[in-house]
């Protein structure tokens, strides 16, 4: 058994180094878009858009042939002159928006963009964006019913990946909120609200899916559970604590920087794989005395969803940080953020209804190899926490 052991752990440390070694080849950066749609008068539609600031800046450099606006922000930034550079290269940046987002009246033809205020810089859940409106004057009074469709950071621009474009509007007596990506580039404001809500699922699920962090918590949770009964309360208990803290959010109500949240979910990944670690740790001491393992006790499970409870409000923030919740107006979004929340717990409960019952079987049958396999499994996970934890304590690039 030792030498089992001592096996799983040079296997997973080998098996770690090689995923971190190809770790920042596959990464990539994603962003989130926000357009904020309202009536300017019976045929001109308002869009304020929040776009991150040197993405901004280095796409529309790029395609309005603009390199000084590149040099600028991107190149050689000068804190404190942000404005300055928005407003010298206002054209640009404008020009870029609108040609990647339109807006026509449904059923009718296009709007035609132009600028409506200067843009302006700010910071936003510690990350630098930029504020701006454009108005679309349309042929025809739109009555609140308008197509949207967005292509902003595009994939083929090379910059970034998977963009995000989260849309609200309140049009004569519409209001509400669509996510729209590269599979899904236009909308309407007419459109039922079970589509758009069915994006927002689609949108909580792919981000668990994506999100290799978040998947390495729930089977060192998984893993570390004996009985069903284990993981479905820790899974509870997690859901609960994440629900809380991401609603709050969502209202305006409570906010924690990335650079705090990030660094403590990956240390709650390592600390409850060092958990699981430490109970087998114990098992393996019972047996070696000749002693039936050690069962849980009633204090030991309720410190476990302590734990997990704890952890699970740690997560929230980092679901609501994704999509960059941080001010009060996104109560608009409150249901279709909720619908998110469902969306990523339906890829939760199906990932332990996948993983679990196999374990259980292999526990009974082959209760060494599924303990090997178990500790395999946790040692990579222990590995990544730790080292996404440093990495993103010291805000360095290569984690998910």
């Amino acid at each position: 058994m030792r030498l089992l052991s001592r096996g799983a752990l040079v296997l997973a440390l080998v098996a770690a180094a090689v995923l971190l070694l190809a770790r920042p080849a596959d990464a990539h950066v994603t962003t989130v878009a926000y357009a904020d749609l309202s009536a300017a008068s019976a045929t001109d539609v308002r869009v304020a858009f929040d776009l991150q600031y040197p993405l901004l800046s280095a796409s529309a450099a790029r395609a309005e042939k603009d390199p000084a606006l590149f040099a600028d922000a991107v190149e050689h930034p000068h804190p404190g002159t942000e404005n300055r550079v928005l407003a010298d290269h206002a054209a640009a940046i404008v020009a870029y928006a609108s040609a990647h987002f339109t807006v026509a009246v449904d059923g009718g033809g296009p709007c035609r963009p132009r600028a409506d205020g200067p843009p302006e810089f700010h910071t936003r859940d510690a990350t630098d964006y930029a504020r701006f409106t454009v108005r679309y004057a349309c042929r025809s009074a739109h009555h609140g019913a308008v197509v949207v469709r967005s292509t902003l950071f595009p994939d083929r621009e090379g910059m970034v990946k998977d963009t995000k474009t989260i849309v609200t509007y309140a049009l004569d007596g519409r209001s509400g909120s669509a996510a729209l990506d590269a599979s899904h580039p236009r909308f309407s404001t007419v459109q039922p609200w079970t589509e758009r809500f069915a994006e927002f699922f689609l949108l909580g699920a792919e981000h668990l899916l994506t999100g290799i962090d978040h998947i390495l918590f729930l089977l060192a949770l998984i893993v570390s559970s004996r009985r069903l009964r284990d993981v479905v309360f820790a899974a509870t208990c997690f859901t609960v604590a994440h629900s809380i803290t991401f609603l709050l959010a969502a209202l305006g109500l409570v906010h924690v920087g990335s650079d705090i949240v990030e660094p403590a979910i990956a240390l709650s990944i390592a600390a409850v794989a060092a958990w699981h670690l430490w109970e087998e740790r114990l098992r393996r001491a019972a047996r070696r005395r000749g002693e039936p393992a050690p069962a849980p006790s009633h204090r030991a499970a309720l410190l476990r969803l302590g734990i997990v409870f704890g952890f699970g409000l740690i997560h929230g923030l980092g679901f609501a940080s994704a999509l960059h919740i941080t001010e009060p107006w996104s109560w608009t979004l409150l249901w279709s953020l909720l619908v998110f929340n469902l969306g990523i717990e339906a890829v939760q409960l199906s990932i332990i209804l996948i993983v679990f019952p196999p374990l259980m079987l292999l526990r009974r049958r082959m209760p060494r190899t599924a303990t090997v396999a178990g500790i395999v499994l946790t040692v990579v996970v222990l590995a990544f926490g730790l080292l996404w934890f440093f990495l993103r304590a010291l805000g360095l690039p290569g984690t998910p």
